[in-house]
């Protein structure tokens, strides 16, 4: 091999994008490297196997839906960004922005492994360090387990930050921990009040008075019946049903999912009663609320911060709090 030879290929390379394509409704992705539109579209036709009689294809962001259709505009996109390939009268139908969540649509494949994991959820923080908000409380142990010098280089900033950042994560942790804790604590007084009220109202009673038995009413809602189904994975059906205060341990896109349920369907996965599964169904409508209004203050203090696009790193307040 020639001298120039290899210049040359570098040369090439280093003009090369590499990007992530996928059918509009295929889980599965490709990785390709393209130095223009022209030469991506036709090599996601290629790996994508899209019918010639198809074509031309119209790629999409992932994220939310954005065409690309300008040289330009492709430049300046970041290495690994995700495309979405429409072949002809095809239309992009991704979540819709208004949840606040429409970023944890890719984050729900599968992760063969903790590193790559722990990398996923760390992209996420670079995209948008509100995201801290949405995510669920093992996500953030995983970012507070990983040591500083490794997401400090993942995340390209320094470790002092970094340390700053997970000290963070541990308080949005904590806090809802002792939110949990608050709640478990008004729980077993609002339960010993009903108890002390049980006792009064039948030493109250008198003791000649005739009980009157009640009749059992149906009201059509068997616990027998087992023929509604439910979306919900074991793991979040493991964690509404064990798990004290279960909507602080989710992430926001698992909290609409509940939210979406129907009620009747939700009961009987659990084996609640529907008072119960729409109680639960309300707390995490408003613990989803919450999260989202945080987000959105944010988004409004960033954006009249000078017209910055990312979160300001050195901004993030030092936590006292030790991991």
């Amino acid at each position: 091999k020639s001298p120039w030879g290899t210049a040359e290929r570098r040369l090439m390379a280093a003009r090369l994008k590499r990007c992530v394509v996928r059918r509009r409704d295929g889980p599965e992705q490709h990785g390709v490297a393209a130095s223009c539109l022209r030469e991506l579209r036709d090599k996601a036709c290629g790996v994508l196997a899209i019918d010639r009689a198809r074509e031309p294809i119209t790629l999409v962001l992932a994220e939310d839906g954005t065409i690309v259709d300008d040289e330009d505009y492709f430049l300046c996109l970041p290495s690994n960004t995700k495309f979405v390939a429409l072949a002809k009268d095809e239309k992009w139908s991704g979540k819709s922005l208004d949840s606040g969540t429409c970023w944890l649509s890719e984050s729900v494949d599968e992760v063969d492994s903790a590193a790559g994991k722990w990398k996923q959820l760390a992209r996420q923080l670079k995209d948008d360090l509100s995201n801290i908000i949405l995510m669920s409380e093992e996500d953030l142990q995983v970012l507070i387990d990983v040591p500083c010098s490794d997401l400090a280089e993942e995340l390209v900033q320094s470790e002092t930050k970094i340390q700053v950042l997970q000290d963070t994560l541990q308080q949005v942790l904590d806090r809802r921990e002792e939110e949990r804790q608050s709640r478990q604590l008004l729980e077993l007084y609002l339960e010993a009040l009903k108890t002390e009220d049980s006792i009064l109202s039948k030493v109250a009673e008198p003791e000649t008075a005739p009980r009157k038995e009640m009749d059992m009413v149906d009201t059509g809602s068997s616990s027998t019946d087992t023929s509604a189904t439910t979306v919900l994975s074991d793991q979040v059906l493991a964690a509404l049903k064990e798990k004290p205060a279960p909507e602080l341990c989710l992430d926001s896109q698992d909290l609409e999912l509940v939210l979406k349920e129907d009620a009747a369907a939700l009961a009987s996965a659990l084996g609640w009663d529907k008072q119960k599964a729409g109680a639960l169904q309300e707390a995490c409508d408003q613990e989803l609320s919450k999260r989202l209004k945080q987000v959105q203050t944010l988004h409004s203090l960033r954006s009249t911060s000078k017209g910055k696009k990312t979160l300001p790193w050195g901004d993030w307040p030092s936590s006292k709090r030790k991991k």
